[in-house]
């Protein structure tokens, strides 16, 4: 994936959009996809996702604070001021329904993707340690509470990661 791919780009730009228009209630317009460079993350809180399949790569989903608490208390029917254990563990379901939607618009077009368990990583500038060699395509979402990025990676599996595995 030297050049981003469309075929890439939409299952995860109409996974981020659905899910979550339909489990928050939330409208997420997207930016203009990018190459990311580095490994900090966007935001405070992020969900992570190894995939195995056709090519090895992970899937993170990463909100600002705010995001993270409205769209957890949206989907939960409660009232977050700030990161806990709740919003964290919305971060990690929202990270898999998103993977499970994109798997299957991935499938779609030939490819296919078994997720592993979402971990879950916060802190502002915290580091996402995708475990594939392939560049980082970074999706910027905007919503009315701010940000939420997510990033994929896909190419040859890390050596660190093998020996290593989050899952």
């Amino acid at each position: 994936m030297s050049r981003i791919d469309v075929n890439v780009v939409n299952p995860f730009l109409t996974g981020v959009q659905d899910v979550l228009g339909t489990m928050a209630r939330v409208t997420a317009q997207p930016g203009r996809p990018y190459i990311k460079r580095d490994h900090t993350a966007r935001g405070t809180v992020t969900g992570l996702i190894d995939l195995k399949g056709d090519k090895p790569g992970t899937i993170a989903v990463t909100f600002c604070e705010r995001a993270a608490c409205e769209i957890a208390g949206r989907m939960l029917g409660e009232r977050f001021e700030v990161l806990n254990a709740d919003v964290c563990d919305a971060v990690g379901e929202i990270t898999n329904m998103i993977s499970g939607q994109a798997r299957q618009g991935l499938a779609a077009n030939g490819s296919n993707y078994k997720a592993g368990i979402p971990s879950i990583l916060r802190g502002s500038d915290h580091i996402i340690q995708h475990c594939s060699d392939g560049p980082i395509l970074a999706l910027a979402f905007t919503t009315m509470f701010g940000e939420v990025t997510v990033e994929v990676c896909f190419g040859e599996r890390l050596e660190a990661c093998m020996s290593n595995p989050r899952n």
